[in-house]
């Protein structure tokens, strides 16, 4: 499969930029659902683990066209993020760094919104406050300490890059210093020995040992869920940018590698990394981007050679996603990937169907972020 070219990501980005801005009248005071329906997103509430994927697409856009239309709405997305922080509407949970990263603190990189920095500062104080000292890490989801909910998922990976920057701008290394706790526990204990990667881990309450893994989204507790895979892609990629701990870079090389081996011919996996090439299981588009973005982050610290390769898998990702995947019509969806999956139940998990081959808002921003890291050097917001 050859890569995508120079030419069809700004043709993809252009595309990506026009179909946001025909959807900001719905999608600025109000904020796209998590997954669609039918092909097309709902206005909802900004109360939601996924509503800073659509600020980040915004975001993205103005990176691209440099139109006020973007940095506007944003900016007013922003001060509902600011809102939600102080009055700490639904974020006891660890997705902080989901939420303010591509919100946030991109928009106070980008335009110096000191909105955007007091926000994603109070968001990291909400994030470390779910930190655990016994087992080092930062509880994912439930009560403080709970017996049932004493645990992390390997999606947490993404939100630690919150906390070092927060420690950047504070010079508080108290962010940094949890992040890297959770970090060596989290890669210690979420690969298995194939190198498929466990959703969520359990500790003892009272001893913080390793207690055991478990699926909550993927096929089964064996199985190696395909989001999950990709999020330890990206998520040791930047475990490695912030740290430079080789262990760091062979665990991305191993997960990367269990990824590329479990994936059907045109490279955008099954929801669940169980099902191969035949199946008529519904696939996740958006691991395919986030496999991408991981790539193409931790090309930046590898030999030329290497570096290369890597970034040519990365274009084949792109090449399928957007021959195959992407949105060409705007009328016909307003997200912009088709045929990901949020959840999806079988006999072995506790999911109901979310979201089933549909768009959802982290397929679309990763695709964005994917796409822009091809077309220039960007300055990340993680």
């Amino acid at each position: 499969m050859e890569g995508i070219s120079k030419e069809e990501v700004g043709q993809a980005l252009d595309f990506c930029a026009e179909h946001i801005r025909r959807y900001l009248p719905d999608f600025t005071c109000q904020f796209q659902n998590a997954f669609s329906v039918n092909n097309f997103y709902e206005p909802a509430e900004n109360d939601d683990w996924t509503n800073g994927f659509w600020t980040g697409e915004i975001w993205l856009s103005y990176e691209h066209t440099k139109d006020g239309a973007f940095r506007q709405a944003a900016e007013i997305q922003i001060e509902s993020f600011l809102d939600r922080i102080n009055r700490k509407i639904v974020v006891d949970h660890h997705d902080m760094g989901f939420l303010y990263t591509p919100s946030c603190v991109a928009g106070y990189k980008l335009v110096h919104s000191e909105k955007g920095r007091e926000a994603a500062i109070k968001a990291a104080d909400q994030l470390i406050s779910r930190y655990q000292p016994k087992g080092e890490f930062i509880q994912a989801w439930g009560k403080l300490g709970e017996k049932g909910n004493y645990r992390l998922i390997i999606d947490c990976l993404l939100n630690l890059p919150l906390l070092y920057w927060a420690s950047g701008e504070t010079k508080d290394s108290k962010y940094s210093e949890i992040a890297e706790k959770h970090l060596h526990t989290a890669l210690r204990n979420v690969i298995r020995e194939d190198y498929s990667t466990w959703h969520t881990f359990y500790f003892d309450t009272e001893t913080g040992e390793p207690d055991h893994g478990a699926t909550c989204q993927g096929y089964r507790d064996g199985s190696a869920w395909a989001r999950g895979q990709a999020w330890g892609i990206y998520g040791s990629a930047l475990a490695y940018r912030y740290t430079k701990k080789e262990e760091y870079k062979e665990a991305f090389y191993k997960v990367t590698e269990y990824f590329l081996n479990h994936l059907p011919k045109d490279m955008v996996p099954y929801w669940d990394l169980e099902f191969t090439e035949g199946s008529e299981e519904p696939r996740d588009s958006s691991s395919a981007s986030i496999a991408a973005c991981g790539i193409l982050e931790m090309a930046k610290y590898l030999t030329e050679q290497e570096a290369e390769n890597y970034r040519l898998l990365a274009r084949k990702f792109m090449k399928s996603l957007y021959d195959n995947y992407a949105v060409k019509e705007h009328s016909s969806s307003n997200g912009l990937v088709l045929h990901s999956t949020y959840a999806k139940s079988s006999p072995y998990n506790t999911c109901n169907n979310h979201g089933v081959d549909e768009c959802n808002l982290w397929g679309d921003y990763f695709y964005m972020e994917a796409l822009t890291r091809l077309h220039k050097d960007w300055e990340q917001y993680w």
